[in-house]
């Protein structure tokens, strides 16, 4: 690893130097990808000798299965740490998760969580409207299905810029959309 005093100056020097960096990491990316390919290929010969096996008792398997087993430990341990060496930063970075909001054909029941006080409490300043988080939760009323929107204001200080609101309600499952009707009526 280069340190920053070791850098060029010149951007046409930095460049083919990242291009230099990217081509030793799609090498490794390479390596991983062939010893993956690899490693599932071992542990489906060691599957079809393990069912060769059943019914007799060879010795040839045994030392086959035997062999394919420690090659195929060393090309994992192998793997293992040449995922350790790589820079976290070549790493891909795992994608958030998407949720889908619910459909909008569902009727929907708005409850409103507002801050129980109107003034700051740090400096009793008057509060003026900055935004809300809208958490949407799917319920079942016997039925029916009904979403209840859980609406928490965020109110700002006029005079010191802190920022009131108040709790969200707790959840049967924790991050989840599920009311505490529904999961009552699938279980």
């Amino acid at each position: 690893m280069l340190s920053p005093a070791d850098l060029p100056n010149d951007i046409a020097a930095l460049k083919a130097l990242l291009l230099a960096q990217d081509a030793v990491v799609e090498g490794l990316r390479d390596q991983l990808n062939t010893r993956a390919v690899e490693i599932e290929h071992l542990k489906l010969q060691i599957a079809k000798l393990r069912r060769m096996q059943f019914g007799r008792k060879s010795e040839k398997l045994d030392h086959q299965i035997e062999q394919l087993e420690l090659q195929l430990e060393d090309l994992q341990a192998d793997e293992a740490e040449a995922e350790r060496e790589m820079p976290a930063a070549d790493q891909a970075p795992r994608k958030k998760s998407v949720r889908r909001p619910l459909p909008e054909h569902l009727p929907r029941d708005e409850q409103v969580y507002a801050p129980t006080a109107d003034v700051c409490s740090a400096c009793g300043g008057g509060l003026r409207p900055l935004g809300e988080d809208v958490a949407e939760q799917l319920e079942s009323v016997p039925a029916s299905f009904r979403v209840i929107r859980h609406v928490r204001p965020k109110l700002a200080c006029a005079c010191c810029d802190a920022i009131v609101q108040a709790p969200a309600p707790s959840r049967p499952i924790e991050r989840g959309i599920a009311g505490p009707g529904l999961p009552a009526h699938t279980w």
